[in-house]
């Protein structure tokens, strides 16, 4: 028994080894980086990107390059709340108040709660809370957990198949390993007809993360229940607490969120943020309470 725990010991610090060597490798293969490039490939990035490609390091560098170029082109980090916020005024998105048995931040989802028709501004709010379940992580933690509630959902509310294309090409290959598991819980029958479409656009890594949950399959609950703590799962989702949601509240927490950050540059809320027109009326008054 000492000889096999020994074997496997060895074995563990020699993949841990090679995997060091190779991050190395691809960091080398990048070549000079500079900016928020730089800033945003650290290692634990960097062993994101090989593990998304299985440690190929050829393929891990298309794969980062191309998020670098998506990031430089769509800018996720100077999205602003202002700019998204009646993409959440339903509450279809938003970051839970709990944890999972990790500690991992929770993204909620309620397709059935679908409130606008601009494509291009849902998956930019999307994006925005992506960023934000990133930047709520506990040090140690690189993984979100999505639960996503069909109650209400049809196939009238349902994203178009480009849209939801679109979503899982910037899931999947621009934040690779961001999702631990996806629980899809008591989708209607009629929601098998669009999974048999959108499932061909997932890698079979993602694939693999997305559990179908059933109230009357035992399993499958169970199998959610060892990743939750049913006082904190909403009852939505089979637990005992009770969901709710407000849009004001929720907006404030997102301002407080970024006015937390340390002082770099565009993130920071200032005086200029406060004075834009733009802003709604109630998310004025909240930035202008949360900086004095």
């Amino acid at each position: 028994m000492f000889s096999r725990w020994s074997n496997s010991h060895h074995n563990q610090e020699n993949d841990s080894l090679r995997h060091e060597s190779m991050v190395k490798e691809l960091r080398a293969a990048l070549g000079p980086l500079s900016g928020r490039s730089l800033k945003y490939c650290t290692d634990a990035c960097l062993r994101r990107y090989l593990e998304a490609r299985n440690w190929n390091v050829d393929k891990s560098k298309k794969m980062l390059e191309e998020t670098l170029k998506w990031r430089s082109t769509y800018t996720p980090e100077e999205i602003r709340w202002h700019e998204v916020a009646v993409e959440g005024e339903t509450g279809k998105v938003y970051r839970a108040k709990f944890h999972d048995r990790h500690g991992r931040t929770v993204l909620i989802l309620r397709p059935g709660k679908q409130n606008t028709t601009a494509m291009d501004n849902q998956l930019r709010h999307l994006v925005y809370l992506i960023e934000n379940a990133i930047l709520n992580l506990p040090e140690a933690q690189e993984q979100m957990v999505w639960l996503i509630d069909f109650s209400g959902w049809t196939l009238s509310t349902s994203v178009p198949i480009k849209s939801a294309r679109d979503t899982i090409n910037v899931l999947q290959n621009h934040y690779p390993d961001r999702l631990a598991i996806a629980f899809l819980y008591n989708p209607p029958r009629i929601f098998e007809a669009f999974w048999k479409i959108v499932k061909y656009f997932m890698d079979a890594k993602t694939f693999q993360k997305v559990k179908f949950v059933y109230p009357k399959n035992k399993d499958s609950v169970e199998l959610m229940r060892s990743y939750f703590d049913e006082e904190n799962l909403p009852t939505e989702f089979g637990g005992k607490a009770i969901l709710e949601y407000n849009h004001e509240e929720f907006s404030k927490q997102m301002i407080q969120d970024i006015s937390n950050l340390p002082i770099c540059g565009d993130l920071m809320i200032n005086s200029n943020l406060l004075a834009m027109g733009t802003l709604d009326p109630r998310l004025l008054q909240s930035l202008r309470a949360l900086n004095h």
